[in-house]
């Protein structure tokens, strides 16, 4: 009789626990997935990628102002 109570008690906390752990999970995703966190998360993604694409043009203007500066030196000594 005290070993069913004692088993059906084991279960019950192991049963809360498991549901606790579950919900627990389900609303971390959801809390993840919100619209607020998702527009969020793609405007820091956009602007990083704005910052990015900045930082190439100005690389690639560096790099062309050079190259042309070596073309017309080779121009000019033939």
């Amino acid at each position: 009789m005290f070993r069913r109570l004692f088993w059906l008690v084991v279960g019950a906390g192991f049963g809360f626990g498991v549901s606790f752990w579950v919900m627990r999970s389900i609303r971390g995703a959801v809390d993840r997935y919100r619209p607020e966190r998702v527009t969020s998360n793609v405007q820091s993604a956009v602007s990083s990628f704005g910052a990015d694409l900045r930082s190439a043009a100005a690389d690639g203007r560096v790099a062309m102002h050079e190259r042309e500066a070596q073309l017309r030196a080779e121009i000019y000594r033939s």
